[in-house]
């Protein structure tokens, strides 16, 4: 099994990526410096920073580097104070001792804007102190001044603010107010900027995770980029998915429209990076530096490996292709057959995940569905299943690259056969031409033929094969691995599309289901569910039961727990029986 988690080692070619952005942080004339890092879920930003991280290390006395997850402080802190005091944490670490007391100073300026922060109306009230709404309005004035956007107008609300709130806590704010909060900035500003000079070495924060938060917590965190941009010698290099970002933005200020969206992204991202998808040739340098790293425990030969495959991709335009499965052996100084299968296998699977919509050449799922392989393996092993792992791993392929539908029609014709052989497979990889598997396919196959192209070609064929075992091996493992993996970002998408459907035969609200991978597809059915049971109001017909109902479309599985669920309201609406007539899985009164 490998772990699910970012590297600092490179087995994608991302050390080039890295490079870039570490030359463009060195580079005087730059700074100060905000860089995008943008890429899909599971794409490799986190792994990226790491490897950028790990070359500016080898100039430490030249760089301060901050790490700060974004999503540590989510619900925890306010994010603003968050990534302040963490950075001001870190030059109070660094300092000399002659800088000692500066340093200190920013921590001091840091606990007075939190302290505003924490006492919000509820904690305030707490303490027997009548606000009066006074808090409310002054962290939100404070907020704006924190992020330069504050005018006359805020700056006045502010004072008249902490006057109330001084005059109702006394001497507990105030030392808060002895400064108006504009010269409260000014100074963090300047005192951040003599200290950082003191040093005389450059600040790089990276930032990540920032698209796993919510929308407020996303623009906080940006907000509070925005005040120590334009500072010498800061270089803040920010992972995100583009598209959360983009999200978080339009939530966050009530949809405004496109170019807005784009005018706060460019304001504060100077340089965006894109991390590329992989393609073939990647996945397969993957696949094999994930083989090998389980199966060769010498680091100086698995260094050797990574190093020709590395080379490999990045002269692949200039000299073809030199990877063969012998060389790859021959570096590994192995020459076991089983082995040399394990190489072989994700030499065929490398197409598929590359160009599998589902799949995309996403690392983090690659590693996911290998996972999946071996626990797979494991268990058939223990319970002494016939079954080669070339054929867990084809079948896997299969659910990991189609979708639910599908999987459940090839598994229902495994079962439907008296020994588990069915006659579907056997006439599928019997096509001579893609016409005639297209023919041959079920309709739930017909829309994924540019992967069963290749998959149905592919060793080891399964026509002729007792199958029965690996589709207990895949009911049984399935969900284990749902409920382990929290919901991708594009799935939480996918679901809030679906609870604004508007009509049942909405265009937009089917392909948010559709596209919702098939091993979240039930988990996304629980949190929608989860939601509607906050919401008592049943007196019309509800958008997320719309939403709900196209989902359960999707997957039998799916479609129980819907139904489970509408079951169980102890008054069902006059509206819901007409709405799941048609569905052939719901139990209409």
């Amino acid at each position: 099994m490998w772990a699910d988690a970012e590297t600092d080692t490179d087995y994608l070619n991302y050390s080039e990526i890295a490079e870039l952005i570490a030359e463009l942080i060195a580079d005087e004339r730059l700074l100060p410096l905000s860089l995008g890092v943008f890429g899909g879920w599971g794409i490799g930003k986190s792994s990226t920073l790491n490897l950028v991280e790990h070359i500016l290390r080898q100039e430490d006395d030249k760089y301060l580097i901050v790490r700060f997850d974004a999503w540590l402080y989510q619900d925890f802190d306010d994010a603003r104070a968050a990534l302040m005091s963490v950075i001001s944490g870190a030059l109070v670490k660094a300092a000399p001792v002659k800088l000692k007391q500066r340093a200190g100073n920013l921590l001091k300026r840091v606990n007075k804007l939190r302290l505003l922060g924490m006492l919000a109306e509820g904690g305030a009230a707490a303490f027997g102190f009548p606000t009066f709404g006074a808090t409310g309005r002054l962290v939100e004035a404070g907020g704006k001044m924190l992020t330069g956007d504050a005018d006359d107008e805020d700056e006045k609300e502010a004072a008249e603010a902490a006057e109330k709130l001084g005059e109702s806590a006394g001497k507990l704010l105030a030392p808060t107010a002895e400064k108006e909060p504009s010269e409260e900035i000014a100074a963090f500003r300047r005192e951040f900027g003599d200290v950082l000079q003191g040093l005389n070495r450059k600040l790089v924060v990276f930032i990540d995770n920032l698209d796993r938060c919510l929308p407020p917590n996303t623009i906080h965190t940006l907000e509070a980029i925005r005040l120590f941009l334009f500072l010498p010698n800061t270089a803040f290099v920010i992972a995100a998915d583009e598209d959360m970002v983009r999200h978080a933005v339009s939530k966050h200020f009530h949809d405004p429209g496109e170019r807005h969206i784009t005018d706060y992204l460019d304001k504060l991202i100077q340089m965006p990076v894109f991390v590329p998808r992989p393609g073939i040739l990647e996945i397969r340098a993957y696949l094999t530096l994930l083989i090998a790293s389980r199966e060769v425990a010498d680091e100086a030969v698995l260094d050797a490996l990574r190093d020709f495959l590395i080379e490999d991709l990045r002269q692949s335009w200039r000299d073809g292709d030199s990877y063969t499965v012998e060389k790859i052996m021959e570096i590994l100084k192995r020459s076991d057959e089983g082995l040399r299968k394990q190489i072989e296998l994700g030499l065929r699977m490398a197409p598929m995940l590359a160009q599998s919509a589902r799949v995309n050449g996403n690392p983090r799922i690659v590693k996911r569905l290998m996972n999946v392989v071996r626990m797979r393996t494991s268990i058939a092993v223990r319970r002494g299943m016939d079954l080669d792992e070339g054929i867990i791993a084809k079948l896997a392929l299969f659910e990991r690259c189609t979708d639910v539908a599908a999987t459940e029609t090839l598994q229902n014709a495994i079962q439907a056969a008296p020994d588990g052989k069915p006659e579907l497979l056997a006439r599928v990889e019997g096509a001579t031409s893609d016409s005639e598997l297209e023919r041959l396919c079920p309709d739930t196959w017909k829309r994924h033929l540019a992967v069963l192209k290749d998959w149905v070609r592919s060793e080891p064929k399964l026509a002729g094969l007792d199958l029965r075992p690996a589709v207990y091996l895949s009911r049984e493992t399935i969900p284990m691995h749902v409920r382990g993996t929290a919901l991708s970002p594009a799935t939480v998408k996918a679901i809030e599309s679906l609870l604004r459907t508007p009509t049942l035969s909405s265009v937009s609200a089917r392909e948010a289901a559709l596209g919702i991978d098939g091993t979240e597809v039930v988990r996304a059915m629980e949190e929608m569910i989860g939601g509607m049971r906050k919401v008592t109001d049943w007196s019309k017909v509800r958008a997320d039961v719309r939403g709900a109902i196209i989902l359960a479309r999707t997957s039998s599985e799916a479609a129980q727990r819907l139904n489970r669920y509408l079951q169980s309201l102890t008054e069902r609406p006059k509206w819901l029986g007409p709405l799941l007539k048609a569905e052939t899985w719901a139990e209409v009164e």
